[in-house]
Formats: structure tokens, C-alpha cells, sequence
């Protein structure tokens, strides 16, 4: 049972969100990654409910998440709205 997410899939969201292969520091794939885990933890939990140590870093990478996207809302709003809507997070507002 794996519920990391793949270097390969890591590696393709860095090329889709980054500004090339390398950009991983970037706010966008940041954002990107964290819910890619995020999405992965859910799944893993829907079936291991009392996975509490899942839970506690579901919880922390949900906040990191939420940080990140009020700092891009912030310093971006364009592109804030722009990787809202690609990530279908919610209704861009």
C-alpha cells in the first residue's frame, strides 16, 4: 500500500506548473504537489479511518496548501485564479 505520490508524477506536475523541469520552488507547483498528496491521503483514508498519523498529515499539508495559496492570492491574483481553477479546488472567487 503506497499512498506517496510518485516521483514521476512529482516530475510532471514540477513541468506542468514550473517554468521549466527545475522551478520546484515555485509557488504554483508547490501548490500543485501538495494536492496531488492531498488527493492520495483522502483516498487513503476513505478505507483506514483510525490512520490517525495520515490524519495529522493530511491536516498539516492542507494548512501548507492554504498558506501558500493566500500568499499567491496576495502577490497573484491572476495567477491564483488561474491555478484554482486548473486544480478545480473550488469555485474561484
Amino acid at each position: 500500500k503506497n499512498m506517496a505520490v510518485s516521483r514521476e508524477t512529482k516530475k510532471n506536475l514540477v513541468k506542468e506548473f514550473g517554468k521549466d523541469a527545475k522551478d520546484t520552488g515555485n509557488t504554483e507547483v508547490q501548490v500543485a504537489i501538495l494536492t496531488a498528496e492531498i488527493n492520495s491521503l483522502t483516498e487513503h483514508l476513505k478505507s483506514n479511518q483510525k490512520d490517525f498519523a495520515s490524519k495529522r498529515t493530511l491536516y498539516a499539508k492542507n494548512s501548507k496548501r492554504r498558506n501558500l495559496l493566500n500568499y499567491l492570492k496576495r502577490t497573484n491574483l491572476d495567477k491564483y485564479r488561474e491555478l484554482v481553477k486548473k486544480l478545480n479546488l473550488r469555485a474561484a472567487n
